[in-house]
C-alpha cells in the first residue's frame, strides 16, 4: 500500500490490500481485504478529518460457506467492523469502521468469493498539531446465511473474528496536522466541522478525538427530500424495501428513496350496515436528484442457476396524468372503514415505472448492453397497506406509515445490445414472472407543522428494510 496518491487537490486515496487470518467454523483460514477511502492530506489542530467513501472489499477462501447439501448457503450477507489505530505524538485512539453489503452475494459453487460492503465512519480530530496515522488493526465480520427459498441455512450466520497476518504494513494514511492558525493551513469554514461541531480548539488534549458514528451504514443513507411548508396537504417521507426476482431465486434491496405526497380531501360515506367509509385519494411522487425515481441499486443474481450475474437497477417512475379539471390523477387509494367501535385501515398504491439495466457484469466480466436496456412498456407496481387503531401492531396508514406488500411483473425488455441483440436474455432472466414486494415507509414529515420534520422539513424516520 502507497499512501498519498492524490485524488483531487488536498484529498488522499487509501487504496489498501491486508491479509488477514480468521477463525471459520472449520478452522483458521487467510481473508484479502481491500480498504478504499478518501481523506483529507493536511488539517488544523481541532478540527475535525472525515474518512469519505470508506469501502472494504473481502475476499473469502474457496469453500469457506461450505455446508451439508441440504442446508447450505445460497446467498450471503456481510457486515463488516474494521479497527482502526488513530496515532499523533505518542497517543492512540481507535476508530471502528462499519460497513453492510447492498444486496445479498450468492455463494459460487467453485472460487473465491468477494463481498464488498461500505459505509459512513466516525470522524477524527486531532488535539494537537504534527503527524497523524491512521492503521488498519483487527477486522470483525458477522456473514448472515440463506438457502435458495430464503430460509436461513445451517448455521445460519457466521461471526469471524480476524487478526492481521504479520509484516505487512499496515499504515492507511498519513495526515499533516498543523497549529491552529499556522500559515499555509487552511481558515475554518463552516464545512470544516460536522454538524453540531464547533471548531473551538480550547482546553483540547493530545489524544486523538473519535466522533460518534452518525449513522449504522450505508444501508441508512438517504437522498435528500425537503417538503413545502406552505402547503397545507403536503407529506414527504421515506421508503425502503426488497423486491423479489423469482426467476433468479433471489431479491433486490431498494435504498431509502424521498416520496412527496399530496393527500386529497376526505369524504364521509356511511354504509348500509351502519359503518362509516372515511375515503381520500392522494398522489405520491418519488424524487431523486430532481427525477421521478428510485436511488440506483445494485442486484447481484446466479443467471440460469449458475452464472454470477451483476446488474445496476434505475427505476424511473411515470407520474399519474392530470384529469379534466386540471387536478392529479391519484395513485393512492385510502379507505377508513368505522364500525362498531373497531377502525381499520386499507391503503391502495399503485405506481406505473420503466425499469433500465446498465453496467452490467457476467461471471466478473463487463457485458456491454448500452443505455438503453429497458423493459419494452411501464408496468404496474401494485402495493397494499392494512391498519388498525387501537392495536398494538398498528399496521399501515398514510400518516404513520409501516409495511406495504404487494406484486410486479416485470415486461419483456428491449434496446439491450451493442452490435448484438441481448433482449432475449434478460427476458428470459427476469420477465414474465409475478414477483413479491415489500415496503417499509417511514413516519411522513408534516412540513405545514414540522411533525416528524428536521430543520430543512425532512422526514426523522429512515426506515429499516425487512424481509
Amino acid at each position: 500500500m502507497i499512501p498519498g496518491a492524490q485524488a483531487a487537490s488536498g484529498v488522499q486515496e487509501i487504496d489498501a490490500e491486508l491479509v488477514y487470518t480468521c477463525e471459520f467454523p472449520t478452522g483458521r483460514q487467510s481473508v484479502k481485504v481491500g480498504v478504499s477511502a478518501k481523506i483529507p492530506e493536511s488539517a488544523r489542530a481541532g478540527q475535525a478529518i472525515q474518512p469519505e467513501d470508506v469501502a472494504l472489499d473481502v475476499t473469502l477462501p474457496e469453500g469457506a460457506l461450505a455446508g451439508p447439501a441440504d442446508s447450505a448457503a445460497a446467498t450471503v450477507s456481510a457486515e463488516t467492523r474494521l479497527s482502526v489505530d488513530v496515532s499523533q505524538g505518542g497517543q492512540q485512539a481507535r476508530a471502528e469502521w462499519l460497513g453492510t453489503t447492498a444486496v445479498p452475494s450468492p455463494v459460487p459453487g467453485t472460487g473465491e468469493l468477494t463481498l464488498s460492503t461500505s459505509g459512513n465512519v466516525p470522524y477524527v480530530k486531532p488535539g494537537t498539531s504534527g503527524g497523524l496515522t491512521l492503521d488498519a488493526a483487527a477486522l470483525d465480520v458477522v456473514l448472515d446465511l440463506k438457502k435458495a427459498d430464503g430460509t436461513p441455512a445451517e448455521p445460519p450466520s457466521v461471526s469471524l473474528n480476524c487478526a492481521l497476518d504479520g509484516d505487512q504494513k499496515t499504515v492507511l494514511a498519513a495526515v499533516d496536522v498543523g497549529d491552529e492558525g499556522e500559515e499555509g493551513t487552511p481558515e475554518p469554514t463552516p464545512s470544516d466541522a460536522l454538524p453540531g461541531e464547533e471548531e473551538d480548539t480550547a482546553g483540547a488534549g493530545d489524544i486523538p478525538e473519535i466522533g460518534a458514528e452518525t449513522k449504522e451504514s450505508a444501508a441508512t443513507d438517504a437522498p435528500p427530500c425537503a417538503g413545502d411548508p406552505s402547503d397545507d396537504f403536503a407529506l414527504v417521507a421515506y421508503v425502503t424495501g426488497y423486491a423479489n426476482v423469482e426467476k433468479l431465486n433471489g431479491a433486490t434491496k431498494f435504498p431509502a428513496a424521498c416520496t412527496k405526497i399530496k393527500q386529497g380531501p376526505s369524504r364521509l360515506v356511511p354504509g348500509e350496515d351502519g359503518s362509516l367509509h372515511v375515503y381520500q385519494d392522494s398522489t405520491a411522487d418519488l424524487e431523486y436528484k430532481g427525477k421521478p425515481q428510485l436511488p440506483p441499486t445494485s442486484g447481484t443474481f446466479l443467471t440460469f442457476g449458475f452464472m454470477p450475474t451483476t446488474a445496476k437497477l434505475e427505476m424511473t417512475q411515470i407520474p399519474s396524468g392530470t384529469a379534466a379539471d386540471g387536478t392529479r390523477i391519484p395513485n393512492i387509494h385510502s379507505d377508513l372503514h368505522i364500525f362498531n367501535g373497531i377502525s381499520e385501515n386499507r391503503t391502495d398504491i399503485n405506481l406505473e415505472f420503466m425499469l433500465r439495466l446498465y453496467d452490467v457484469e457476467v461471471n466478473g466480466v463487463p457485458l456491454d448492453v448500452g443505455d438503453a436496456c429497458r423493459t419494452s412498456r411501464p408496468f404496474t407496481l401494485r402495493l397494499l397497506g392494512l391498519g388498525w387503531y387501537g392495536r398494538e401492531d398498528p399496521g399501515y396508514m398514510l400518516v404513520t406509515g409501516g409495511p406495504l406488500t404487494g406484486s410486479v411483473t416485470i415486461p419483456p425488455f428491449s434496446g439491450c445490445g451493442v452490435g448484438e441483440d441481448l433482449d432475449d436474455i434478460f427476458t428470459a432472466s427476469l420477465s414474465g414472472v409475478t414477483n413479491y414486494v415489500k415496503q417499509i415507509q417511514g413516519a411522513p414529515c408534516i412540513p405545514v407543522n414540522g411533525s416528524n420534520c428536521t430543520a430543512e422539513n425532512e422526514p426523522t424516520d429512515i426506515p429499516k428494510a425487512t424481509r
